[in-house]
């Protein structure tokens, strides 16, 4: 079985607070190397905002890590468009790379400002396009108040 990680990122790839932060601890000093392997796409970017890019996972216990950069909510134009295609070709990595098992966290959900109920529409809306492509996926969700609002648009959507 095949398993991945999805890294809620930012455009370097170089680790960051949050969830981002975690990722980089758990998987060790090779998921940095890594990333720094994956080619910039213009100086300082290597996943642009709405794109994926994959990884093997390392120490974590994923087959690989799949780095999306979602939007800054207040800072961009079409965010709900962005954040969809941050989901979607997250989903469309995972599906080429033949991974059967997906999670994701709560994207652009922290320092991002995505306003909860809208983030988790997307999310799960997104997730359901691809409903037949993965045998599981997971949202991982630390804060009550995200697992709460997933939930319950979970349950109107599905």
């Amino acid at each position: 079985m095949i398993y991945s990680s999805v890294n809620a990122a930012n455009e370097r790839m170089l680790g960051g607070g949050g969830a981002d932060g975690a990722i980089h601890r758990a998987a060790g000093p090779d998921l940095l190397e890594a990333c720094r392997n994956v080619p910039e796409v213009r100086p300082g970017v290597r996943c642009p905002t709405g794109e994926a890019r994959i990884t093997p996972g390392f120490r974590l216990p994923v087959s690989h890590v799949i780095h999306t950069v979602g939007p800054i909510y207040n800072a961009n134009s079409d965010p709900e468009a962005t954040l969809r295609s941050a989901y979607r070709n997250s989903l469309r990595v995972a599906k080429d790379n033949n991974i059967q098992y997906i999670a994701f966290t709560a994207i652009s959900c922290g320092v991002y400002g995505y306003p909860y109920e809208e983030a988790a529409t997307v999310a799960i809306s997104t997730a359901k396009e691809f409903a037949n492509d993965f045998k599981e996926v997971h949202f991982v969700l630390f804060l009550e108040d995200i697992y709460n609002v997933w939930l319950n648009k979970a349950n109107e959507l599905l």
